[in-house]
């Protein structure tokens, strides 16, 4: 089989755990910080993972991870 190419914006976001999960960062964490509130800069500070039902997708695009 020919080799698959890997969609390089998903391999600078997504990284695969060892059981297979797809780990994630939180969004709204870049820029304007001074209008949110403690409570939900410290929570998106924290690890996300994608949903089963878009992990399939993700999956397909970083083939190699």
């Amino acid at each position: 089989m020919p080799k698959l190419k890997t969609h390089s914006a998903s391999k600078k976001r997504f990284k695969l755990t060892a059981k297979g999960k797809v780990k994630m960062g939180h969004a709204w964490r870049s820029h304007r910080l001074v209008s949110k509130d403690r409570k939900a800069k410290k929570h998106h500070r924290l690890t996300a993972y994608a949903s089963p039902a878009n992990a399939a997708t993700i999956k397909k695009l970083i083939p190699y991870a």
